[in-house]
């Protein structure tokens, strides 16, 4: 059974194992949760007292909002998940003008089901810098 829950308390940097698949460079554990604790809101997801799941979002907290970060442990993609943690976000951000994402094109449509649209986008990237 899934549990969610939009605190860090008692979240520890052993619990956040798994994350980040596939990226060449990464966060440590640590770093990692100082991510989530500079983060305007959080949600995460548990199995069993195991963190399965996160998304984040940075915000000026009165008009705009962003969702960097959404994972799913591979193990457990498929399940709906990730849609929990995106639509329990949307709740926590409804009071904003703009919840904006920046998302590779695969997952596009994942988005879209969730009420999200295509819009333009520029980035710039440190790539020197990923792993934190």
């Amino acid at each position: 059974m899934i549990k969610y829950r939009n605190t860090l308390e008692g979240v520890t940097p052993t619990m956040l194992d798994g994350f980040f698949v596939g990226w060449p460079s990464h966060p440590d554990n640590g770093r990692f949760l100082d991510i989530l604790k500079g983060s305007a809101a959080v949600w995460l997801a548990f199995d069993d007292g195991r963190c399965v799941g996160f998304v984040n979002a940075l915000s000026d907290g009165v008009y705009y909002s962003y969702i960097p970060l959404l994972e799913v442990l591979p193990e457990y993609q498929g399940r709906g998940i990730g849609t929990d943690l995106v639509r329990r976000m949307k709740e926590s951000l409804k009071d904003m003008y703009a919840i904006d994402i920046c998302c590779d094109d695969g997952v596009v449509p994942f988005y879209q089901r969730l009420g999200f649209f295509r819009g333009n986008s520029m980035i710039a990237r440190n790539f020197d810098k990923q792993g934190g």
